[in-house]
């Protein structure tokens, strides 16, 4: 039966609803348009099919469901400068999660039993595979781990284990950082923390891990904080006596860094979070460390060695101490 054919009464509620239709749909498409910051055109053909309008609202909606992708977050530092205190920290902020000491490339592989180890076992099968295949290994799981993560609406964090590209061997090792590995295939925010080196290196020299590199000197401790700097220049720097005397403020600042949600009662939580690393005086209390005892050489050793004193100024150590005395 036509329009034509019904009766007049039939006929004009129907056009009433067929209008109250369209008018819905007309306002449904200007809200989806004003969702995605595109303005309705005045000079829009209100006549065209329904069909169209329909297309037109999925399209739109298709066009804001497309975001740009979540970073990978990556913390980078040398061993025994603090950084598993404020990675924990770190790991104390909502939806994160904190993967610690990665290092595709790392030295520090055993060989033997590596049942769930494809990296390591990759590295000592009977055709050993080169660093190019590893790092694609690496990738083809962080996307697992990085599709998990988004999907349950949290944080990939990987804490860098940079001792060994850094602190490990007779030189430093000419090879991608993980920040650049990761960079490959996403998109990646990071910081970079330090510690005063002295105190640094005397944690080392307490734990025994100085003797990775040679030789096992404060001097060429500072070169290859040099060289670990020059690997991370462009990357925000958080000194760890400064996290320790503000944590709120210090943690504010990496998480606007990090774009990662603040928790601000992290320094109650942070202490149920166990990371590896942990190598330095344990604790779940954050606050300044007295320096540790040492003989009167090392202390000759830092005024006489130029790459020492050059890497204070550089991290504005001299600064601050001459801040403190005044």
């Amino acid at each position: 039966m036509t329009m034509e054919q019904l009766p007049k009464v039939h006929r004009r509620e129907v056009s009433e609803s067929a209008a109250q239709f369209r008018a819905a749909i007309d306002s449904a498409l200007e809200l989806v348009q004003d969702y995605t910051g595109n303005p309705v055109s005045e000079h829009r053909d209100l006549s065209q099919p329904l069909p169209s309008l329909l297309q037109q609202c999925q399209n739109l909606l298709a066009e804001a469901q497309v975001e740009a992708p979540l970073p990978v977050r990556t913390l980078h530092h040398l061993a025994c400068s603090g950084g598993t205190l404020i990675s924990r920290c770190i790991a104390a902020q909502p939806n994160t999660q904190v993967l610690s000491e990665v290092d595709p490339l790392s030295p520090f592989v055993p060989s033997g039993f590596l049942p769930t180890d494809l990296i390591g076992l990759s590295r000592f099968s009977s055709r050993p595979a080169n660093a190019d295949t590893q790092i694609e290994m690496f990738l083809a799981g962080l996307r697992v781990l990085y599709g998990t993560a988004t999907q349950h609406g949290q944080h990939l964090i990987l804490r860098d284990h940079s001792h060994g590209h850094f602190s490990f061997g007779a030189a430093v090792t000419d090879r991608p950082t993980l920040h650049e590995i990761v960079s490959r295939a996403f998109p990646v925010k990071s910081i970079v923390s330090v510690r005063h080196p002295l105190d640094a290196y005397l944690s080392l020299l307490d734990s025994g891990w100085v003797q990775h590199f040679s030789p096992a000197t404060l001097d060429e401790y500072a070169r290859r904080s040099h060289a670990f700097l020059d690997a991370y220049q462009n990357v925000e720097l958080i000194r760890y006596e400064d996290f320790v005397e503000d944590p709120p403020t210090v943690m504010q600042t990496i998480c606007a860094t990090l774009s990662l949600d603040y928790n601000p009662d992290f320094t109650e939580t942070f202490a149920a979070i166990t990371l590896s690393g942990d190598s330095g005086r344990r604790g779940d209390f954050i606050s300044p460390r007295p320096r540790r005892p040492h003989p009167p050489a090392i202390d000759q050793e830092a005024e006489d060695s130029e790459a020492f004193q050059t890497l204070l100024s550089r991290l504005d150590y001299h600064r601050k101490a001459t801040a403190k005395s005044e």
